[in-house]
């Protein structure tokens, strides 16, 4: 992790591949696994070198997953989460997120979102109050720099407006989202 507690690019692989084999009803093949990872993390960050360098064998190496039927990739083993590996998952889900607007960041909220309903229901609570202080932030930082360009020719104001804009609906469905893991 990162000094502040934020995941790394890998780190948001990882929450990804131990989420993954969390929700799953029973172990995943290597394959399906490495494939499931893929798919989701370039669906939201788009195909990227840096973000997919992490191991399925690093997480097997580590003790975070076990191969129940072989012993890894090169027989497509079947993969099962181990204790070790929620315990990681738990620490992942619980990190804090950076305000910013990066695709690692989109990337690590997409994946929170995917597996909030894992936590339990004081710590769901916990992560969508961080999810909107970190939009909050970006929100303050957006509304500073457009008074600070407001007499600027050209489009950044209207831009800025528009981001703007977008930030205070994804506020909005966060409070809303707060409201719901509230009732649990």
């Amino acid at each position: 992790m990162f000094a502040d507690n934020t995941l790394t690019p890998k780190e948001a692989i990882r929450l990804c591949a131990l989420g993954t084999l969390a929700q799953a009803d029973e172990p995943l093949r290597y394959s399906q696994l490495a494939a499931e990872i893929r798919h989701f993390t370039s669906r939201i960050t788009g195909p990227s070198l840096d973000i997919m360098g992490t191991s399925i064998e690093l997480l097997k190496y580590e003790g975070l997953v076990d191969p129940v039927d072989g012993v890894g990739m090169e027989d497509d083993t079947q993969l099962a989460l181990t204790d070790k590996g929620r315990a990681a998952l738990n620490t992942l889900m619980t990190s804090r997120i950076r305000a910013q607007g990066s695709d690692v960041n989109k990337l690590i909220t997409t994946l929170k979102l995917r597996f909030l309903h894992m936590l339990s229901p004081n710590e769901q609570a916990h992560q969508v109050d961080l999810l909107i202080e970190s939009v909050e932030i970006e929100l303050n930082r957006l509304d500073d720099l457009s008074s600070s360009h407001e007499n600027d020719e050209g489009f950044l104001i209207d831009w800025l407006k528009h981001d703007i804009k977008q930030l205070e609906n994804h506020l909005d469905w966060l409070e809303s989202l707060r409201e719901r893991v509230s009732k649990n």
